[in-house]
């Protein structure tokens, strides 16, 4: 007599083909990540206003740079924990709607302390954004395309921000600084009651975990309507439920080396974009620009990763993470270190700040998406983002230590030749992780992974 049939969730999502209920659920992640590019580089892009309407100097903000990074650095460490532990569903819809409400309450900041503490407070809903959207992303994406699906919904994030320069370059002038944050606080509750009623759970981690096979079921026929599934079909998954600390696994069966290696390239290029991010509009100010200018040179960095993250992802498909990421962080290194160079006319320097938002912002879904495919299940949102707390370091130190530099008067020649040795220092990392991943994650979003993969 034969057993109830089994169902190997793993394998049915890998041989998937990309249906309608798949692309809808991107969809909505990657709303998700807009907003959360939009409101996390909102703070830049204002910056410029609050400081004339204020009347304080530029140094002053610094601290308020550094803080967003800050909360995310604290909700990257705890709420990729607990999605690991609750599911990816209610932590994503909980933080989204958190954060939108701090979000609209920042438009009512009346002192830098305020400001400093909402942003704050934003940046805790934030952090745990990314791990979670990138973690769901990947656990519904056939194996073939799954990188690339990761980094092309990732893109939302710098696509937001973005847009929220050519949103911010337009409010401001009509309606002030204040709106920015309106609006960057107001569409997200769209997106989170759609959110509740449309997404679903990751179904590796309800089978890991042996939560609701009747949802299970009904999200794998949205998958693959043919599937024979019965009341006494069996799941299972290519991956074993540890317990413990996530934290710890990390380091666990030859995954040290890799882990570290991916806490440097986060903390490095995170660094970079953060500083790039901040302080742009506020140097090209600085240097005559009018405010609208400042603001579109904010924007360009921003265009530029949203471009270059769609082309990075298609090479990362053909040739792997690793050749392409290292490539792209050296041609960064050279690129930063032109913004600062004096004399460059206005539409020179929106190429060469659209080139290195190209490479460093347009990178770091790369660097994600390479955590994503190497960490197994239980460990995902843990694995990608503790790499992004430990990025987010970098991403506090970066404006952070701009202003300082900018407080001691250092030229902006200077201050974005110092800009370049972090990017220099992600190439040497990203290419000496190509002897410690072997070859499992460094082999891209092909059919390679499926050979080898990650360790348990």
């Amino acid at each position: 007599m034969e057993g109830p049939a089994k169902i190997n969730i793993s394998s049915l999502v890998d041989d998937s083909q990309l249906g309608l209920f798949q692309a809808g659920m991107f969809t909505l992640c990657g709303l998700c990540l807009v907003m959360d590019g939009f409101d996390v580089q909102a703070i830049s892009y204002v910056a410029p206003a609050i400081i004339r309407e204020w009347g304080i100097p530029a140094p002053v903000l610094g601290p308020v740079f550094g803080a967003g990074p800050l909360g995310i650095l604290v909700g990257s460490l705890l709420f990729s924990v607990l999605a690991d532990k609750i599911g990816r569903r209610p932590v994503l819809i909980g933080l989204t709607l958190y954060f939108s409400v701090i979000t609209i309450l920042t438009a009512r900041a009346g002192s830098v302390n305020q400001l400093l503490v909402l942003r704050l407070l934003a940046g805790a809903g934030l952090g745990g954004i990314m791990p979670n959207a990138m973690a769901l992303v990947g656990e519904y994406s056939p194996l073939r395309t799954r990188a690339m699906l990761m980094m092309i919904v990732t893109n939302g994030f710098n696509a937001g921000a973005a847009f929220g320069g050519f949103v911010s370059a337009w409010l401001i002038p009509h309606f002030g600084w204040r709106s920015v944050f309106y609006f960057g606080g107001a569409a997200p509750l769209l997106i989170a009651v759609l959110m509740i009623f449309s997404l679903p759970e990751s179904l590796q981690w309800m089978v890991l975990r042996g939560r609701s096979p009747d949802r299970v079921a009904m999200w794998l026929k949205r998958i693959n309507p043919a599937a024979q599934l019965g009341n006494a079909t069996q799941y299972i998954v290519d991956e074993e439920q540890k317990k413990g600390l996530l934290f710890v696994h990390l380091f666990h069966n030859g995954r040290a080396s890799a882990t570290i290696l991916l806490w440097v390239v986060n903390f490095m290029n995170l660094a970079n974009v953060f500083l790039l991010a901040s302080w742009l509009p506020t140097v090209a100010r600085a240097a005559g620009y009018s405010a609208s200018q400042a603001v579109l040179v904010g924007a360009a960095l921003q265009v530029g990763s949203t471009i270059g993250t769609l082309v990075l992802s298609w090479f990362v498909y053909r040739l792997g993470f690793i050749p392409v990421l290292a490539t792209g962080f050296l041609l960064a290194c050279a690129d930063i270190a032109l913004i600062g160079q004096p004399g460059l006319p206005l539409a020179l320097l929106f190429v060469v700040v659209f080139i290195a938002g190209f490479f460093v912002t347009g990178g770091q879904p790369g660097v994600n998406a390479l955590a994503a495919t190497y960490y197994p299940t239980y460990l995902r949102s843990t694995g990608i983002g503790w790499g992004l707390g430990i990025g987010r370091l970098g991403a506090i130190a970066g404006p952070v230590v701009a202003g300082e530099l900018i407080r001691l008067e250092w030229t902006a020649r200077e201050l974005f030749l110092g800009a370049a040795v972090p990017a220099l220092i992600s190439a040497v990392v990203m290419f000496s992780l190509r002897w410690v991943i072997k070859p499992a994650a460094a082999a891209g979003a092909s059919d390679r992974l499926r050979a080898v993969p990650a360790p348990r």
